[in-house]
């Protein structure tokens, strides 16, 4: 092997094999390169149809982002003019008020139009999409699971729809409840030498937006829940297992509890069936 030299021998290089080939061609006097590619077409198949549903998981992930940052800058530009919004919360209120407002000069009410027309486009795009996701909450082949995921308190259609659109349909590949807190990192970190055990804050490693769905649904945890008919089979016992009362309240329990989340979860997706 390799490409011959000018004093007879071989060099220990060799020619590149991999990538598309170039084919010259001769057209009026003219130099045509044209690359021959293969181009494959696979059928659909379930694998297309969770990357679409994350698709449009991950299109309403964004627009909630959107929301935050626009939220941000409105309430930034009345602080600016001395303004503060009333309640605690955005809601139907709020949104009133904002309406009533006015300003003095143009330039300032047309930049506090624009933070307000950013706002109720995106509300909107919010709306739309969570629509389409309660539909596809009870369509495809992941319906049965958003079903069982929806047992755990804290979950409902969005949080289930999000989760299995990060991790597939497959929940099978989790050997252990361990192993699944291990892959979306609520799990503590571990620095230990020799017979010292030392533990820090958990690893955050994997999907990120896995784990934020299950530490949202543990603050769920906080009250003691009340029983609604709706949600007859509902779990509503995580907050007492395990031990989690010894635990320190703040962000280290609120943790345990999503990961006691996680570990029912993959139990309610497929693990140990």
């Amino acid at each position: 092997m390799g490409t011959p030299t000018r004093l007879g021998g071989r060099s220990g290089v060799t020619s590149p094999t991999v990538g598309p080939r170039l084919r010259t061609i001769r057209k009026g006097g003219r130099i045509h390169r044209t690359t021959s590619v293969c181009v494959c077409h696979d059928p659909p198949s379930v694998e297309s149809e969770e990357e679409a549903l994350r698709d449009l998981v991950r299109a309403r992930e964004d627009a909630r982002l959107d929301r935050m940052r626009d939220r941000h800058r409105m309430s930034k530009f009345l602080l600016r003019h001395a303004l503060r919004m009333p309640n605690k919360s955005w809601g139907v209120s709020r949104r009133s008020w904002l309406g009533s407002l006015s300003f003095e000069h143009a330039h300032q009410q047309q930049a506090f139009q624009t933070y307000l027309h950013a706002l109720d486009l995106v509300d909107r795009r919010i709306e739309h999409l969570e629509a389409e996701l309660d539909r596809a909450a009870l369509e495809g082949p992941w319906c049965e699971l958003v079903a069982r995921l929806r047992c755990l308190r804290g979950i409902d259609p969005l949080t289930a729809l999000g989760v299995l659109a990060e991790i597939g349909l497959d929940w099978n590949r989790f050997k252990t409840a361990e192993q699944f807190m291990s892959f979306v990192g609520l799990v503590p970190s571990e620095r230990s030498s020799g017979e010292q055990r030392s533990q820090g804050s958990i690893t955050k490693a994997g999907n990120t937006h896995v784990r934020r769905l299950l530490v949202e649904a543990a603050w769920h945890q906080r009250q003691r829940p009340e029983p609604r008919p709706e949600h007859p089979g509902r779990r509503d016992d995580l907050c007492d297992c395990g031990g989690l009362k010894a635990l320190v309240a703040g962000d280290l329990r609120i943790f345990a509890i999503a990961a006691r989340i996680a570990g029912r979860s993959t139990s309610s997706g497929g693990c140990g069936r």
